[in-house]
């Protein structure tokens, strides 16, 4: 099997997360600066095996898309045309930045530690990727 990788794109920072090469384990993998996610992920894809990414797709209450949709939108059509033979699942992502905040409150971090807002991003794409694993 290969890994599926879970990427919570931002305005600024990108979260990503990776799986066990058997698909059991959802792991914060880095956060990145998002202008350089598509050179991250070809020099990630050239050392890994990769069967899958998923993208967060942010969602208001309703179900409509949140302001920061269009962003991700060029993130993923820039995604499409550097790696087209990639299969990409958009998954809901809706409260992951908060789980991923009070995951941190429960883990015990300080309250400096919980400032860290590209450990926030990581730890989202982490929810993101563990969830989809569990409805799989």
């Amino acid at each position: 099997m290969a890994r599926i990788v879970a990427i919570d794109y931002g305005i600024k920072r990108t979260g990503i997360a990776v799986t066990d090469d058997f698909q059991i384990i959802a792991s914060g993998l880095t956060t990145i600066a998002s202008e350089t996610a598509i050179a991250f992920l070809t020099d990630y894809f050239q050392k890994e095996k990769v069967e899958m990414v998923l993208v967060g797709e942010p969602k208001q209450m309703d179900g409509t898309p949140s302001q920061s949709a269009e962003i991700i939108e060029k993130f993923v059509a820039l995604f499409k045309k550097n790696f087209p033979d990639m299969p990409l699942t958009r998954v809901d992502e809706r409260f992951t930045s908060k789980m991923a905040f009070q995951t941190m409150i429960d883990s015990g971090l300080k309250k400096k530690q919980r400032q860290n807002k590209a450990l926030i991003d990581e730890i989202a794409a982490t929810i993101m990727l563990q969830d989809y694993l569990s409805r799989k």
